[in-house]
Formats: C-alpha cells, structure tokens, sequence
C-alpha cells in the first residue's frame, strides 16, 4: 500500500481555487458535513464556509420577475469553525496579508482527516509555523473538532486567540441563486456555558428545525494546561471567546476546539440546546483521544469499501478512485441508516441544485448493494416514505400508481423549479425538467437491484412490491394506444438528455416515444408483474385487495409490456424519441472554434436566441442508458417480448451514433459512455473514464465543483471498477463475472457481499481469485462467462481469463457489465 494514495494534497494558497479546494475537502459523516474552508476565514469571494445537516431544509419564497417563486434550500447551518489568531501588535491572521514561506493542505482520507501546515513571516519579521488539524466524527455523528498548534519560530510575545460559533450565515453559495430570499435562519440562544464552551442554537424560519451547537476550547503550551485571560463577546446569532496568553521562542501552543451539533429531529435527545451542552461536556478531554476513535471508524468503513489497484503507470487513478469513495460515505454513511434522507446529487458538500435529491441513487447504489447494503435499504426507505405523496402526484398529473418527482426534497412533492437562471445570458427562461418521468423507472430499478443483490424478501414484501406495484400501475396509465400502429406510445415526457425540453414546432413542452423511456416502462411493467409471483400468499392477496388491483389491470399490464412502440432511424439505429431523425445537424466545429467550452449547449444556444429542440446533439447519455442499465442479453430479452428484432450490431452503431452527437454537459455522461464501450473499445472506454475521474477534481465544468461534489458521477466511476471492468452482475439469483481489465491495470482486488456471502475477488489480466470469507452454510452460486460454479464456504478458488474477442459489430457483451 502506498501512502501517498491516501493523500490528497495541495500546495500553496491560490484563492481563485479556495471554493474548489473547499468542495473537495469537505468533512462528514452522514449526519452533517463542513466544507474545507479554512477556520480564519468567511464567506466572500474566495472563501464560502458551509456546515450542512443531512436533509435540513427550509422552505422560502422569492418575488421574482412578477411571479411569487417558492424554493426548498438544504441550510447553511451555524458555522463552527471560527477559530483564529493574531500576534501582539497584528491583526487577526489572513494568509493574503503576510509572506507565505510554507503552505500546505492534505486531505487524509485513510483517516478522515483534513491537515493545513503554514509558514509565515509577519511585517515586523516574526516567523510563526501553524500546524491543524479537523475531522467530522465518524463514530459518534454529532461530534467534530479542530485543534490548531502554533509555534513562534524566532520571536516571543502576547498571543491572542479567538474561537466562536456563527449563526449569521445565509445562503450564498451558489451565485445564480443571489436573486433569491436566502436568509433561513433565526437566532434561539447564544450563551456562555462556562469559561471553555459557547452555546449557539438557531431555527429554520419555516421548517422549524432546531439545531444546537455547542463548542468547547481548552489550550495546552507544551502540553500543560495553559494560562490564559479570557474574553466574551456576544451578538445576535455570533458568541466568541478570546484568550490572551505569553509564548516564548519555541513553545508549541495547542488549541483544541470541540463541537457537537444537535437537531430536533434526533432519536433519544430531550431538545437539541440540552444535547449538545451535554455532549461537549462529556466528550474525551484530549483531542487527540477522539482523533483515535474517529480514525478507527473510518479504517471499519475501508475495510468494507476500498478498491485495491496495480497499475502499470498512472497512479493518480488510484488517489482519485479513493477520493470518490471518500466523499460517497461521507454523504451515506452507516449514520445514514437511522435517518430520513435520500441521495443529494451534489452531496452534502455545497448548496447546488439546493441539496436535492434527483436520480443519482441509480448510480450510487450498485456501489453500495455490494458492499454496504443496509444503506441502499435505508435509502430506498426514504423513497417509500413518500409514496403517499408520489400517489398524489401521479392523480393531480391524470394518472394512476405513483410518480415521484424529478426533485425531491424533505416530504417528496416535486421541488423542480418552474425557471431557470441561464447565467451566461442573464435571462430567467422556463424550466420543464420535472418531466423527467423516468425517475420512476430509476426508483424501481433500484429496488429490483437491491433486492437482486441481497434476496432481502421482507423488504420486497413489505415495501419494494408496493412500490413495484404502485410505478407500473402509473406507466400502464400513462401508455396511450395508437389504433393505425397498434402499439402503445409514451407522450409529453423529457428522457435523460435534457437538452431536447420539446419540438421546436409544438408550443407544449415535452416529446414522444423517447426510447429510454418506453423501454424502462416496459422493464417496469415485467417486473411489478413478476413480484406479484414471488410473492407469498398471504401478502400478495393483501397487495392485491389494497391497491384494488383487478386481473384486467394486470392482463393490461402484460399487454402494454408486450405492444410498447419503439422508433427506429433508418438505418436501424434507436431513435432517441420520435421525431429526433427528422432533426438538423449540429456544427461542432463552428462552435468548438466560437466557444472554449461548449460543454452547456443549451445555454450558448438559448443566449444565442437559438434552441437546442432544432439539433441532433444530447447533452449526456439517454437512448445509451439502457446499455449501461442492461446487458444485451436483457436487451436482446426485452425487444423479443415487444416483438421487435434484435441485432447485436446495433448496439455499436447505437453507441457510436450518439457519442457523435454528445457534449457530455453532465459528469453523467462521461461515466455511462465508458461504460457502454468498455467491451467493444476499451481503450476509448479508459480515456473515458479517466476524463470522469477527473471531472469534479480539475472542475471540467468551470465553476460547478464549488458548489458541491457530483455524486453520481463520482459514484459511477467507482462502479465502473467494481463491475463494468470486472463483469459483475446481479440477475437470475445469480452472481455473474466477466473479467475484461484494460490494459494497463494489473491488477484489481476489493471484497463484496453478495447476500449471505461475502467474497474476496481479485482480478488479473489471466486469472479471477474468488475467497469466500464467511462461514455460512450456503455456497455461493455464481456463473463465469456462461459457466455455473459453486464456492463452498471459506473456499478459495481460482480461474484462468481469456478475453473475448471483438469483431466490427462487436459481441453480445459489448454492452452492459
């Protein structure tokens, strides 16, 4: 193992990049997480300190271009980390205002730990070395720290030191969102508990959640108990202590500030203020003591989540794939599984897309299925959770079943904004993406996969079948039969590209027979029909008699599953909706020469009076997410039951076609487009995924990063290790593997769990390793390129690799894992 794979370091102060530094430098837990802003500094246009609490909302509405705009904001909570000083004489420290001789920050993700080391030399030639250190606990969810050691190099002197907590933040940290109301907070208490620890306790203005910080500051020179005058100041929604003291040359002055943050939704708590009192006063007394309980939880997680890799060259794929899985369980962890919350797409990392949780679940969960599933059954949760709502939903829409938003947040009504800022022209233009109906398909496929994964049959009885259920009743209603064709089409729907909003000669938005869709319905509808039969009894007579669901509605079901309508192009290849042929050709070289980045397409073009409806051109993968969702044997499955004919050539050609034809505006896209070529070209399927691996650390979309991880993206470039590279799928109860590494790895070893197994797999360019480690009493089943074997328990079994071969129409397996 080499250290430096678990380091994420930066060298130097560049403030143009603090905001990027900060997303990525993100601490957390599950519970809350803080930005990597250092403790000195505050919100401006360098800096943007956040501390976010895992589905903390607040609801706030805007008067904006004549219309009353409602939005629902993940807050920005108190800030906990103020905690600076200033030599006898200075001003408080800021980087900009002395000579830097040493900067450094690291990211410790073995430990969890965020370091910055500084050197500086003040106007009057003091020379000061500033060593820190901070982590969100990773044991105990309310608790994090920071500890700040100064020593003076060749001076001695008064120190002052000042530590508080800030309830005056707003949310600001995503420009574009400026023109709207921001202010959620409201200041409860500010008290001094007692000479070390500051209570501050503030409350969403409309959701009415309470949330308690207490923080607790102890100084030590030379690891003694230091003597100090002590200070109080106090002002709506800030508290601070100062603390005055002598240092001589060489004296190592040590401040440790712990912190607990409480809500009012926590479990076993009497009221949050009380809580966190609480807790800062029982906690370790040294810094160090929970540094070794923190750093012992996160080396738990590791053992159940690392990739191990060997590569010929390039190692920095290794950091980033780490880096990745890092901010993944930061965002779920096991702290997830007693809450109510869903997968944010940006994390809890930053205030982009409002903290709210859209469909990147669907890219999250392979990686969690195998490793952590209780996570994946505590997320789905929170989608079942408001199935109440989605029924609303899908009525007030004329439908039947449940349809759950495009964006949700903390009670699942659609939080899909209705307009949308195009910062490039300034102008506020109309926002239909809430009709992204396939995040209905997204929802059950999850569902189906975990249960794939982990055969956990009380889930699927109790909660996936309904839900199951619920989503193809609502695609069976949204199926309109065409009498001429005799076949079902799907209408008025967005797919996954997001570019094409409509037909640029139809004034109502939406498109017909987008092909993601229509196939996903399809998908849907076999599986609500095949729970129904893996269903006890007793529980399905009662899903039966609950949601009155007659034997005409399911012959329905099973009729709209077998007459659904694909287009096709000509040539054969899937059409991304109906019309989408008949659509101009993009210039791509005009405007690659026009614009250095032309990533967001439908900006330019909007700012341009111009409308990407009139272009073949996606702005991520949509008709190929069903090759990243499916392997061709279930494609092949799926166009036999609709009656259409299946040639695996078309999946290339599909492929190809539509890379052409993509400015990949999304981290998405990246990921699912290596995924796709990863059997047919696996050399364009690396640069792929090398440039995915990328994207959110060198900020490819010019300012989005900032503003919050990508989580899917980074999630899917994990999964694209974990099973793209590797073959793995779950389907038929059984584990399947299709080792086919790219060159240039040598090797790639992690462990899985597989329901009652769990499987130490290690791959090679000619060989596949299985251990199993548990000693349960049920081999496990699992099939090697088409051929069943059986590990026995605490077996250990080995397998030579021959790759396949790949001819112009490429093979069965050229898509799909």
């Amino acid at each position: 193992m080499k250290p430096e794979h678990w380091l994420f370091t930066y060298e130097g102060f560049e403030p143009a990049k603090e905001g990027l530094r900060e997303a990525l430098c993100t601490l957390g837990n599950g519970y809350f997480a803080t930005r990597g802003a250092a403790p000195e500094s505050e919100a401006d246009d360098t800096h943007y300190p956040g501390t976010y609490l895992a589905g903390g909302y607040n609801r706030l509405k805007t008067d904006l271009v004549g219309r009353v705009v409602e939005n629902e904001d993940l807050v920005n909570m108190p800030n906990w980390l103020p905690l600076t000083f200033r030599l006898e004489g200075g001003d408080w420290f800021n980087p900009r205002a002395v000579t830097l001789l040493e900067y450094r920050q690291v990211l410790d993700m073995a430990q969890g730990l965020l370091l910055r080391t500084v050197r500086f030399e003040d106007r009057r030639g003091r020379r000061t070395r500033v060593e820190q250190r901070r982590f969100v606990h990773m044991r105990d969810k309310h608790l994090a720290g920071q500890e700040l050691v100064l020593v003076p190099e060749n001076w001695s002197g008064r120190i002052h030191v000042r530590s508080a907590l800030d309830g005056r933040v707003v949310n600001g940290g995503v420009p574009r969102y400026r023109q709207l109301n921001c202010k959620h907070l409201r200041t409860l208490v500010t008290e001094e508990v007692d000479a070390e620890t500051l209570l501050l306790e503030v409350e969403t203005v409309q959701s009415r959640l309470e949330v308690a910080e207490a923080a607790r500051t102890r100084l030590y020179v030379d690891g003694l108990p230091a003597r100090v005058r002590r200070g109080l100041a106090v002002e709506e929604g800030y508290l601070s202590h100062e603390f005055e003291l002598e240092l001589r040359e060489g004296q190592r002055l040590a401040v440790e500030k712990v912190v607990a943050l409480y809500s009012s939704r926590d479990h076993a708590v009497s009221e949050a203020a009380m809580e966190a009192r609480h807790a800062v006063g029982v906690a370790p007394e040294r810094f160090d003591e929970l540094v070794a309980t923190h750093v012992q939880a996160w080396s738990q997680l590791w053992r159940r989540s690392d990739l191990d890799l060997e590569l010929t060259e390039t190692d920095h794929i290794h950091t980033a794939l780490r880096l990745h899985i890092f901010h993944l369980l930061q965002t779920v962890s096991p702290h997830t599984i007693d809450q109510d919350v869903g997968v944010p797409a940006r994390g809890w990392h930053g205030e982009a897309y409002r903290g709210h949780v859209f469909w990147d679940e669907l890219f999250v969960f392979p990686f969690l299925n195998l490793r952590l599933p209780d996570l994946t059954r505590a997320l789905l949760r929170y989608r079942y959770r408001r199935l109440r709502r989605a029924r609303e939903a899908a009525r007030a829409e004329g439908f039947r079943g449940a349809l759950f938003p495009w964006q949700s947040g903390s009670d699942g009504r659609e939080e899909s904004q209705r307009l949308h800022l195009n910062p490039r022209s300034g102008r506020w233009v109309p926002d239909v993406t809430w009709l992204q109906r396939h995040i209905n398909a997204a929802v059950a496929y999850n569902v189906w996969q975990y249960y794939q994964a982990t055969a956990d049959s009380e889930f699927l009885y109790f909660y996936g079948a309904e839900m199951l259920l619920e989503l193809a009743r609502f695609w069976a209603s949204m199926a309109q039969w065409n009498p001429s064709l005799r076949r079902y089409e799907i209408k008025g729907v967005m797919g996954p590209d997001e570019y094409h909003t409509g037909y640029p000669y139809r004034t109502e938005p939406g498109l017909d027979n987008n092909s993601y869709t229509n196939l996903m319905a399809v998908w849907v509808l076999c599986k609500g029909l095949e729970v129904l039969k893996l269903l006890p009894g007793d529980r399905r007579d009662e899903l039966l008699e609950t949601l009155s669901l007659s034997p005409a509605e399911l012959a329905h079901w099973d009729d709209v599953s077998r007459k659904m309508r694909l287009v096709f192009h000509e040539d054969g290849v899937l059409s991304q909706f109906e019309g989408y042929e008949q659509l101009e050709e993009f210039d791509w070289e005009v405007y690659r020469k026009r614009y250095a980045d032309i990533h967001r397409l439908d900006r330019i073009l909007e700012a341009e009076g111009d409308t990407p409806n009139r272009y073949k051109l996606s702005k991520q993968a949509d008709v190929l997410m069903l090759f990243y969702l499916f392997s061709a044997e279930e494609m092949r499955e799926l166009f036999e039951r609709l009656g259409y004919p299946f040639d695996a050539g078309m999946i290339p050609r599909t492929v190809e076609y539509y890379l052409q034809r993509t400015s990949h505006g999304s981290t998405l896209s990246g990921v699912v487009h290596s995924w796709v070529l990863a059997r047919s070209d696996r050399p364009r399927s690396w640069k792929l995924f090398t440039e995915a691996l990328k994207s959110d650390i060198a900020d490819v979309q010019g300012g989005t990063t900032p503003e919050g991880i990508h989580l899917g993206a980074m999630s899917g470039t994990v999964d694209l290790m974990q099973r793209a590279y590797t073959g793995i799928e779950v389907r038929g109860d059984v584990l399947h593997f299709n080792p086919n590494l790219p060159e240039g790895m040598k090797r790639l070893k992690f462990s899985l769990r597989y329901r009652k197994s769990l499987v130490e797999v290690e791959i090679t360019q000619d060989k596949l390793v299985l251990n199993s480690r548990w000693r349960s009493a049920t081999p496990l089943e699992f099939e090697l390129r088409g051929e069943r074997y059986l590990l026995q328990p605490c077996e250990t079994r080995e397998f030579p690799i021959k790759r396949p071969e790949v001819t112009a129409e490429g093979t069965l397996d050229s898509a799909g894992p």
